[in-house]
């Protein structure tokens, strides 16, 4: 059984998460710019063992296109021809970064370390990949 990697992308930012190869544990990887989020996931890829790439699609409350959901569906689109022989899912990404925020004050981080947005990102990649996995 390989890890399953999940991406909250971002127009910014992208945070990474990934399963341990059992599916047990998911933790926060990398967060990267945007722009150069492509690249490095298709380089993870070819050098781990990942059987699923997950990707947060973002929707309004109602389930419809927000501005951010064009640029998900086309990061997918673009993942999804890259990586032929990996699944790319689409998952639902509602309050994944409120979760994050909230999950960032009940550590007891210093303001400081709570406002990185990167430990956000993180965080939030590893909300979609526990909902993914069944895990909330």
């Amino acid at each position: 059984m390989g890890r399953v990697l999940a991406v909250d992308f971002g127009k910014k930012r992208t945070g990474l998460a990934v399963t341990d190869p059992l599916r047990i544990i998911a933790s926060p990887l990398a967060t990267l710019d945007s722009i150069k989020a492509f690249d490095w996931i298709k380089h993870y890829v070819s050098t781990e063992s990942v059987d699923c790439v997950i990707v947060g699609l973002p929707l309004a409350l109602d389930g419809t296109k927000t501005d951010a959901t064009d640029a998900a569906h086309h990061f997918i689109r673009r993942l999804r021809n890259a990586l032929p022989s990996i699944p790319v899912e689409a998952v639902d990404e509602q309050y994944t970064s409120k979760m994050a925020e909230q999950a960032l004050r009940e550590m007891g981080l210093k303001k400081k370390d709570r406002e990185k947005k990167e430990n956000l990102d993180q965080l939030a990649a590893v909300f979609i990949l526990r909902r993914y996995l069944g895990m909330d």
